[in-house]
């Protein structure tokens, strides 16, 4: 047995601390329709990344958010803190899947994590 250090400390009772980096929202909210100004936007960001076959739905799901970020941060940028209603869109092209979120509005942001 390791002796106790002299705050009473034993470092053989540690435990370690699994840390986990948050992944991909999953759907949290009920599946609903894309409504025809969001798939438009989203046709128009992916042919603006080169991406001009067709996008197939995989899903959508409404989702309140628990900030601006819309579940997928990117390091260095501040954002509202706040609940924000919005959904999910996941489509795929070619065998790619492309994960899109939105808030309030019709701007489909990219999650690239």
């Amino acid at each position: 047995m390791t002796p106790p250090t002299p705050s009473g400390h034993d470092p053989s009772a540690e435990r370690s601390l699994d840390v986990t980096t948050p992944g991909p929202a999953e759907p949290t909210g009920e599946a609903v329709q894309v409504p025809p100004a969001r798939w438009d936007a989203i046709v128009a960001d992916l042919a603006a990344r080169g991406v001009t076959a067709a996008p197939e739905l995989v899903s959508s799901h409404a989702i309140t958010w628990s900030n601006g970020a819309l579940g997928c941060p990117e390091p260095g940028f501040m954002y509202t803190q706040a609940l924000v209603d919005g959904m999910r869109v996941v489509v795929v092209v070619d065998g790619i899947e492309y994960d899109y979120r939105f808030g309030r509005d019709d701007t489909p942001r990219l999650c690239t994590r």
